[in-house]
């Protein structure tokens, strides 16, 4: 059984440590369906791997992207031994102001309807 430990993304590479007690014959970052990379694992040590993935720059976009990481044994992907091991969410451009902002006006509208009703309960007592 494989365990991603995941360190986040930085200056563009994903990184993480991969354990286990059998190398996966590949680890893949896909997205929408398609493997946008291929990860690098490193030598081996006491626990497993370390991984790091390039995060290509064609996956970026406004709003949310989401990588998903997989390890499969074989080149055929996916197939169904394909194994989930990780996501990475991806969060960038105008189109999420517009949706920070709505969700505030959301949560806004619910507290003053919380104050309100505090307020009608407190008064009747």
């Amino acid at each position: 059984m494989l365990e991603f430990e995941d360190y986040g993304i930085h200056e563009g590479v994903w990184s993480g440590h991969l354990r286990g007690a059998e190398r996966p014959g590949r680890v893949c970052a896909v997205c929408h369906g398609d493997i946008v990379a291929e990860a690098v694992l490193g030598e081996r040590e006491e626990d497993g791997w370390s991984l790091r993935i390039e995060v290509p720059g064609s996956v970026l976009c406004d709003g949310v992207t989401s990588l998903i990481l997989v390890a499969c044994d074989s080149d055929a992907f996916p197939d169904d031994a394909s194994f989930h091991l990780g996501r990475l969410n991806l969060v960038a451009g105008k189109a999420l102001d517009h949706d920070i902002a709505a969700e505030i006006a959301e949560i806004r509208a619910e507290l003053e309807l919380l104050k309100r009703e505090f307020r009608r309960c407190c008064a009747r007592d």
